[in-house]
């Protein structure tokens, strides 16, 4: 069965970014849906997918969030699927907190066969909340893809200085959302932003990363 997709933005944009969910909202969650609105008013492609047992929840099927890693395969399919719907040119990938994991841990593969550019995670899950000694960054040690991962300063699944002492590849660019939750959303009476604010600050970090031409040799 081919992968469904949601998409936003110019079906002709030369950059293309693919995103799954995270573990307990749909691909079309308010906060998944803001921020393809946001990446597509800066000039984006995107396409959103689902996972196996979220798109089962759709038909009545209460599955929980499987092991981020059994799914691996699912997010590896969706790249030929969505090139099968026509999409062309330079292709990111990407998701909110466990999808973003999942594409974190496809993405040197991909990266290496030359079918993707570029990682973006919003919201990594670099633990459990409260359970700071269960790390999920053995992966990211050594990642050669070039990726972007965007980190609300009150974020319970790694904090600032948690994620200073993870030896991260130099590969990876973690871009600190002042008072930013997991979902990226700040409180406004406190820091001054929005959450509009903060996803037009991730659309345009990647834009200046993955959508500049090339400089000529």
């Amino acid at each position: 069965m081919g992968t469904s997709f949601l998409f936003d933005g110019d079906d002709t944009a030369p950059v293309t970014i693919l995103l799954a969910h995270g573990a307990g909202a749909s691909m079309d969650s308010p906060s998944m849906t803001a921020t393809a609105k946001a990446l597509a008013a800066a000039g984006f492609q995107v396409a959103r997918f689902e996972f196996h047992y979220m798109a089962a929840r759709r038909y009545g099927h209460r599955k929980p969030p499987p092991r981020a890693e059994t799914v691996n395969p699912e997010y590896i399919k969706a790249i030929p699927d969505l090139r099968a719907k026509g999409v062309t040119g330079k292709l990111i990938i990407g998701g909110k907190s466990m999808g973003g994991r999942v594409a974190s841990m496809v993405a040197d593969e991909m990266f290496e066969k030359g079918e993707i550019a570029g990682l973006v995670c919003l919201g990594y899950p670099f633990h459990p909340p409260g359970r700071p000694e269960q790390l999920r960054t053995k992966h990211l040690l050594d990642l050669k893809t070039p990726t972007l991962i965007f980190q609300g300063t009150r974020d319970e699944f790694g904090t600032k200085d948690e994620v200073a002492t993870y030896g991260l590849s130099n590969a990876i660019e973690v871009v600190w959302l002042e008072d930013g939750d997991h979902d990226l959303k700040p409180r406004k009476a406190i820091s001054g932003f929005s959450t509009a604010d903060h996803l037009k600050t991730v659309a345009e970090t990647i834009v200046a990363k993955f959508a500049q031409p090339s400089a000529s040799p």
